[in-house]
């Protein structure tokens, strides 16, 4: 399994650049999960790293979740309403696991009151989905054009001009 903190190590552009623009959005990105009958799905979603994971938990009993639920496969794009993509952009992908550890669950309830000072202290997380990284990529202008850089687990970051 290929944790935020592993993803972070093999492939500081592309996790610096999205830990960068989830920042400068509020936490906010765009979840794309698959729908019971085959379609994709986007939904907003605020995903957080915590111990060294991708968490991405919301509200239970969403279609998000129950998509996530039913195909573990997902899709985590930084949110942008910039068309030049002057700040730059990423995404990542892979699949969720339900990591359900009660010690784990207060840890971050109590670490996201202090952060946001939004109390889920005290309630039950199912699901506690944290994302095994599978892949990613980032998108950036500079003075020499386009830089595409994308990433495998286990291999080096590959960028590409265009």
């Amino acid at each position: 399994m290929t944790t935020w903190k592993d993803f972070a190590e093999e492939a500081p552009r592309v996790s610096g650049l999205f830990a960068r623009r989830q920042a400068a959005t509020g936490q906010l990105c765009l979840l794309g999960t698959l729908r019971s009958d085959g379609y994709p799905r986007i939904s907003p979603v605020e995903p957080r790293i915590f111990e060294d994971h991708l968490v991405i938990v919301g509200m239970p009993g969403t279609t998000k979740f129950r998509d996530l639920g039913r195909d573990p496969r997902f899709t985590l794009h930084t949110a942008t309403v910039d068309p030049q993509v002057a700040e730059g952009d990423a995404k990542l992908w892979g699949v969720v696991h339900d990591l359900q550890d009660e010690a784990l669950h207060r840890r971050f309830a109590d670490w996201l009151f202090a952060d946001s000072g939004f109390d889920l202290r005290g309630r039950r997380f199912e699901p506690f989905y944290v994302a095994d990284i599978e892949g990613a990529s980032s998108v950036e202008l500079d003075d020499e054009g386009l830089l595409i850089t994308v990433w495998r687990p286990g291999q080096p970051e590959r960028a590409v001009r265009k």
